[in-house]
């Protein structure tokens, strides 16, 4: 393992991330809001501390192999992570550091999930420095599996191909892997821009539409508003909050074919894009009928609206909010929180186990059956007209059962740590809540964390801190650190 390269990889991306610190500290600036001094605090203190693992290190030129990816892969995440948690920890909100990092990490991550109570009264700078971590955290996502992972060594779509050999199982793209990165980062700026001028158009104010527009593509969900995407009160802007979740929910991979074949009949060619709108609507459609016929406050219009925001923002790992729907009948919340274990696409910058995974464990499930059936018959599962391989499918089931695992033990051990005395229902429902939404990058919970997490203590939210990082680092990337077997090579 090269240490000293990968030291010095570190520093320069933290010396190159320093930067987006300048759009909050122009803002600053001319809202003259107070906060200029805490984001130059944490400007410098960001620079310094790149220069200083930088520095040393300067001259180290060795190739890099799959140890080391793995290494900045991980530390990239985490130490972003700490870092951009110092406007927050110096800065208006006051935050402790386990509050402080636990929003950065939630914004980098794009889970959504706040400490923060009263949004309104915060610095203007601070709102958009928000919305800009879930953002740049959504880009990350794309960028860094198709740009930085292959320059480090591991291939970023050879990762993807690791996952599913659905859309990502070509080679490349594009002929050149930085063209590759370049045509996904256009899709991605060209969807925020489509979005803030859509949101714009609807009636949002400039600052809002361009907030708002950050954290739905990125599926991230921060909001400069306590309620949410209920202070418009506009089923338009609302629609339009939907149609582009779903859109961030899709590979970006079919978006790209889309837009260099110019035909939209791509889309449902994918098999991912089907299941995941067949469990959209099949989702929607009981909620809808749920809420109408069950909960008297909303008539039939009022329940579609509701129950297909709330449907698309859970599976999308969005977690904007209108209404709150912590109180639906039917077990309805339970039913549309799990569905964010399932997410959105592979490819995407939603969270869960992905649609493409899903679908796997599907066909891997039926062939069992239909192998007791059939005990001499030769069963081959195919995803897109192609053969899945037996490493693929056996990886598929590996994650499964890691992600599951891991959201149990999160769970009993967030229970252990942030509550005191005898157990009870309310702090059963918080800790499964809280460890669902936070594994699969969605944001809201039930019970006291159905808004905010203010209510957990420290320990708590360093558990679900976690929760986040390993979520976002599809467990494997992040448990593979964890393991003695690692660190004797």
């Amino acid at each position: 393992m090269h240490l000293s390269s990968i030291q010095r990889i570190m520093g320069l991306l933290l010396i190159a991330f320093s930067l987006t610190l300048l759009p909050p500290i122009i803002l600053s600036a001319l809202y003259e809001d107070g906060a200029v001094l805490h984001f130059l605090a944490a400007f410098a203190a960001m620079i310094v501390l790149g220069w200083i693992l930088w520095f040393p290190a300067r001259h180290q030129r060795k190739e890099l192999h799959l140890h080391d990816g793995f290494v900045i892969v991980a530390g990239f995440w985490g130490l972003l992570s700490m870092v951009s948690a110092l406007p927050f920890l110096i800065g208006a909100p006051h935050l402790d550091v386990a509050q402080s990092v636990f929003e950065s990490i939630s914004g980098f991550t794009t889970t959504g999930a706040t400490v923060i109570d009263e949004l309104e009264r915060l610095p203007k700078s601070i709102l958009y420095y928000r919305q800009q971590l879930q953002w740049l955290g959504g880009l990350g996502v794309i960028v860094l599996a198709v740009a930085v992972l292959p320059m480090l060594g591991i291939g970023g779509l050879q990762l993807y191909r690791a996952e599913t050999p659905g859309p990502m199982r070509d080679d490349k793209l594009t002929p050149r892997l930085e063209h590759t990165a370049k045509a996904l980062l256009f899709i991605y700026l060209f969807l925020t821009v489509a979005c803030a001028f859509s949101f714009w158009a609807a009636g949002m104010s400039a600052f809002d539409a361009v907030a708002h527009s950050y954290t739905t593509v990125s599926t991230g969900g921060f909001s400069p508003y306590d309620n949410s995407m209920l202070h418009f009160k506009s089923p338009l802007i609302e629609a339009i909050c939907i149609f582009f979740m779903i859109l961030s929910s899709l590979n970006f991979a079919v978006h790209f074919n889309v837009g260099r074949r110019l035909n939209l009949r791509l889309f449902w060619q994918d098999t991912q894009t089907r299941v995941f709108l067949y469990i959209v609507f099949g989702l929607t459609l009981f909620s809808i009928v749920g809420v109408w016929l069950y909960d008297g406050r909303y008539d039939f219009l009022d329940s579609v609206r509701h129950a297909t925001f709330y449907v698309v923002s859970i599976i999308s790992s969005t977690g904007f909010g209108t209404v709150g729907f912590s109180d639906w009948p039917l077990g309805l919340p339970v039913l549309i929180l799990c569905s964010g274990f399932i997410g959105g696409c592979v490819g995407s910058t939603t969270g869960g186990i992905r649609v493409a995974r899903v679908i796997l464990l599907y066909k891997q499930a039926s062939r069992e059956i239909m192998r007791l059936i059939h005990p001499n018959a030769v069963i081959a599962i195919k995803s897109d007209n192609q053969r899945v391989s037996d490493p693929v499918a056996q990886a598929v089931w590996g994650f499964a059962f890691l992600y599951m695992i891991s959201f149990f033990l999160l769970s009993f051990l967030f229970m252990m740590v942030a509550f005191d005395g005898p157990l009870t229902s309310e702090h059963v429902l918080v800790a499964f809540s809280g460890v669902t939404t936070t594994l699969n990058l969605t944001g809201p919970g039930l019970g006291s964390v159905s808004s905010t997490f203010s209510s957990i203590n420290d320990a708590g939210l360093w558990v679900l801190s976690f929760a986040m990082l390993l979520g976002r680092l599809e467990i494997f990337t992040l448990l593979v650190l964890l393991t003695p077997a690692f660190w004797r090579r």
